[in-house]
C-alpha cells in the first residue's frame, strides 16, 4: 500500500468504530463503514482517533481494528493513530500497523508539552523511535491538547524532522497558519500536505487558503469530497453551495460531548454501521436532540434538491 507523502490530498476520512449494544466491536459494521467511506470518495482512511473512541480500545483490540480496515481498504490508503502518553507504546502499535500496510501514522502531542523546545524534542523523539520509514501526520488540535504549536515552531518540526509529511490542521482559529505554512514554501522550506478537520466547519475557507483536503469526519462524507473537489477545480460557487445546504448539520454535530452520538446517529440512519452505540462512557442521543437531527436532515435534503 501507498504511503502518505508531502503530495497526499483529498478526503482522509476520521473513521468511527462500530460497536454492538454490548459494547463489543461490531466487525461487520466495520468492513461496511469502510465500504461507505471508500464509496463516498474518501482519498483515505484514518483510524483510531479521537473520534474513533481510540482510547477506549484495548492495545488488542486497536490492532484488530487496524488490521480489519487495512485489509478491507485494499488500495485505498488508511493513516492509523498511534497517539499515547509514552513512546514505547507508540512504537508498538505503530511499527504492527505499519508491517500491516498502514499508510501512516498520526500522533497529537501529549498534554505535558508546554515549551517549544519540548514539542519539538517529542516529535524528534517519535520520528527516532518509529524509525525513518515511517511517515508522520501531526495533529495540532490545541484545543483537545492545550498544546499551542505556533507557526514558527512548525516551521522547525518541517525542517527539523522529515519524516512529519502531514499536518492534520485543527487550530482554531488557524486559517493564518494554513496561509503561512504555504508562504514560507514559496521561500525554500520543505512543503508538507495539509489536510484539515474540526468537523470541516471551515472547509471552503481552508481550502481557499491552500490546504490540500480534508482529515476529519462528518454523517455525509461525500459533501467533504465535492467541496475539495469544486474548490480544486475552481468553482468555488457550487462548493460554497453544498457546504452551506449541510452547514446546519456540521455545526450541531460540533457540540462538545454529543458530537459523535450526532455522527454515529446519522451513520447508522444511513445504514453505514448497524448501531450508534458509543462505547462507555458515553451516552446516544436523547429523544429531543434525535427530533433536532431528523429536522437538520430533511431540511438538508430538501435544500440539496435545489442544487442537483
Amino acid at each position: 500500500m501507498a504511503q502518505i507523502t508531502s503530495a497526499s490530498s483529498g478526503v482522509y476520512v476520521i473513521a468511527v468504530t462500530p460497536f454492538r449494544e454490548n459494547g463489543a466491536i461490531d466487525i461487520e459494521s466495520l468492513d461496511r463503514v469502510t465500504d461507505f467511506y471508500i464509496e463516498s470518495g474518501a482519498a483515505g482512511i484514518t483510524i483510531l482517533g479521537m473520534m474513533g473512541e481510540a482510547p477506549k480500545l484495548t492495545q488488542p483490540e486497536a490492532r484488530e481494528v487496524a488490521q480489519r480496515v487495512i485489509l478491507r481498504a485494499g488500495d485505498v490508503p488508511v493513516v492509523v493513530g498511534v497517539s499515547a502518553s509514552g513512546l514505547a507504546a507508540i512504537g508498538e502499535l505503530g511499527r504492527t500497523v505499519m508491517d500491516m500496510g498502514a499508510a501512516g501514522v498520526m500522533i497529537a502531542p501529549p498534554m505535558t508539552l508546554r515549551t517549544d523546545q519540548q514539542i519539538l524534542g517529542y516529535y524528534q523523539q517519535c520520528a527516532q523511535t518509529l524509525g525513518s520509514d515511517v511517515p508522520i501526520c501531526l495533529q495540532d488540535f490545541p484545543l483537545a491538547t492545550s498544546v499551542q504549536i505556533s507557526n514558527e515552531l512548525l516551521g522547525r518540526i518541517i525542517d527539523e524532522v522529515p519524516e512529519v509529511v502531514m499536518l492534520k490542521h485543527e487550530d482554531w482559529p488557524g486559517l493564518e497558519k494554513i496561509s503561512a505554512l504555504r508562504t514560507a514554501e514559496t521561500t525554500g522550506r520543505r512543503r508538507i500536505s495539509i489536510l484539515c478537520g474540526n468537523g470541516g466547519i471551515f472547509l471552503p475557507e481552508e481550502m481557499a487558503r491552500g490546504a490540500d483536503g480534508a482529515m476529519t469526519g462528518f454523517g455525509y462524507p461525500e459533501m467533504l469530497v465535492t467541496v475539495c473537489e469544486d474548490v480544486a477545480k475552481g468553482d468555488m460557487d457550487h462548493a460554497q453551495d453544498v457546504f452551506d445546504a449541510h452547514l446546519p448539520l456540521v455545526r450541531y454535530e460540533q457540540q462538545p460531548g454529543i458530537g459523535l452520538a450526532v455522527r454515529k446517529y446519522v451513520l447508522a440512519k444511513r445504514g453505514a454501521i448497524a448501531s450508534a452505540t458509543i462505547r462507555k462512557p458515553g451516552a446516544p442521543l436523547g429523544a429531543a436532540a434525535v427530533a433536532e437531527v431528523e429536522r437538520l436532515i430533511a431540511r438538508q435534503e430538501a435544500r440539496l434538491a435545489t442544487l442537483r
